[in-house]
């Protein structure tokens, strides 16, 4: 961790909650370290590449937050936030490798670095490594560790193949980030909650808070590569759209425009069927998109979501914790308008 000076990445207000996971964000981190090395130092230099590469540690600090429903100090809650962090590592190598990334986190990707065999073997070990530590945890967390990663598979490889014909391609988009981005996260706060000892019925509500919350917070991103007009989505505006990626938006302004008769609709539809590496057309996709009524479309089905994740949290005392989980919605709820 840098200090007091970065951002964690969940909205945390109350001081004293804001140091405990300051300082168990440091532990997950020192044992993070330790989980990547290996006896081959190229190994240890290539697990540590996006490791020290930033990220704000938003699964671990789900894990940890989660577990101050509990016991938060036990010692599965710094085993697990290391698991989900480390599964999340190995399939961002998988995923760089998949998309011909060159960039990752401000730096070189590990595929451009090396090669596409030393970033999938990467991945493998990280992979490999976090299950040595769900090991620890006991059978239980192996079977939730094995579904998650089923799911996160299932999701990369439904978005491979795309919508099968005949398929709703919003409905197979949704699947795909229910898959990629909300089990994981969805895990993370279960972790944290099983591993901190909280009641069951708590460890369910921020299951279920986790998997609308994080499908939220992509669909949230989506909105902002169209909408901004800086670096608030953390990369160029139009980044998704100009490499051809579909998302809520765009889906949702196809589906909009191949119902209209609407001469700027057809513009649209033509727009996104054509080449939009293409800096004039992507400008002009990009200014249609904005001004289109699937924008608000989009911002709606985020709120909805936001707003049924935070009824999750009805289960949850009142206090500092669950404050930081009802504004994390309410940020995901708003970042987009």
């Amino acid at each position: 961790m840098s200090g007091q000076a970065t951002a964690l990445a969940l909205p945390i207000v109350d001081p004293m909650l804001e140091s405990r996971m300051r300082e168990r964000l440091e532990e997950v981190d020192n044992a993070l370290e330790s989980s990547v090395h290996s006896e081959a130092a190229f190994v240890t230099d290539a697990a540590r590449h996006l490791l020290q590469a930033g990220g704000k540690r938003f699964r671990p600090l789900l894990v940890l937050l989660a577990a101050e429903t509990g016991d938060p100090g036990a010692d599965e809650v710094l085993t697990a936030a290391c698991v989900v962090e480390l599964t999340h590592l190995g399939s961002l190598y998988h995923d760089d490798v998949m998309d011909e990334a060159v960039l990752r986190r401000g730096g070189k990707s590990a595929n451009a670095r090396w090669d596409n065999l030393v970033a999938i073997l990467t991945g493998d070990f990280l992979f490999a490594r976090s299950s040595e530590l769900t090991a620890q945890l006991g059978a239980e967390a192996v079977r939730i560790q094995a579904e998650t990663f089923a799911k996160l598979v299932e999701g990369q490889i439904l978005e491979t193949l795309g919508p099968l014909e005949g398929e709703d391609a919003l409905e197979h988009y949704l699947r795909v980030v229910a898959g990629k981005t909300g089990s994981l996260i969805a895990t993370s706060a279960r972790y944290g909650a099983r591993f901190g000892g909280a009641p069951l019925e708590v460890e369910e509500a921020l299951t279920a808070y986790g998997e609308r919350i994080g499908s939220a917070f992509q669909l949230s991103d989506d909105i902002l590569d169209i909408a901004s007009d800086s670096d608030e989505s953390g990369k160029t505006p139009g980044t998704d759209l100009r490499e051809g990626v579909p998302t809520l938006p765009v889906l949702l302004a196809r589906r909009m425009a191949e119902s209209s008769s609407d001469p700027t609709d057809l513009r649209l539809l033509q727009l996104l069927d054509s080449d939009l590496s293409d800096d004039d057309a992507h400008a002009e996709t990009l200014d249609l998109l904005r001004k289109h009524p699937a924008m608000d479309e989009a911002r709606a089905y985020v709120l909805a979501e936001a707003r049924g994740a935070q009824q999750h949290l009805e289960v949850l005392p009142g206090g500092p914790v669950r404050a930081a989980f009802d504004a994390f919605a309410e940020l995901v709820a708003t970042r987009s308008s």
